[in-house]
């Protein structure tokens, strides 16, 4: 299956163990990760201003992102799609990566509920999902 884990959960795999960690780990293991140089931008930014990771360790997270998941270019989308236009990225990232699902915390794109067909989730009901 193929998905993208928004900034917010790859931050908080990153920041503590416990649910994004653990669909971190999920879809490393049995799925395909799509990200763009958007999102690992925003990764970058997060983990230095908000966990104050030192610049080394997350240019090391940055690389390992890069080598582990699928690298797209986000199909440009018009901005009257959501509400945030900083998440058109996020959803274009999925249309380019032919994802399945979103996984975000992010309330302007859960309140999507789905893009075509790309299902917009949260962490909690993605692991659900799997847990089937």
């Amino acid at each position: 299956m193929r998905v993208v884990l928004d900034t917010n959960v790859i931050v908080a795999a990153f920041a503590t163990k416990g649910l994004c960690s653990d669909i971190f780990e999920i879809c490393l293991l049995d799925h395909s990760i799509i990200i763009s140089e958007y999102i690992l931008l925003e990764v970058k930014e997060k983990l230095i201003e908000k966990i104050h990771l030192t610049q080394s360790s997350v240019n090391d997270i940055v690389s390992y992102l890069r080598n582990q998941a699928e690298v797209v270019m986000p199909e440009e989308l018009h901005e009257s799609v959501c509400r945030d236009k900083d998440d058109i990225n996020i959803i274009g990232t999925a249309l380019s990566g032919d994802a399945r699902f979103i996984i975000t915390g992010d309330e302007d794109l859960l309140s999507l509920k789905k893009y075509k067909n790309i299902e917009i989730l949260t962490p909690r009901e993605f692991w659900s999902r799997l847990s089937r």
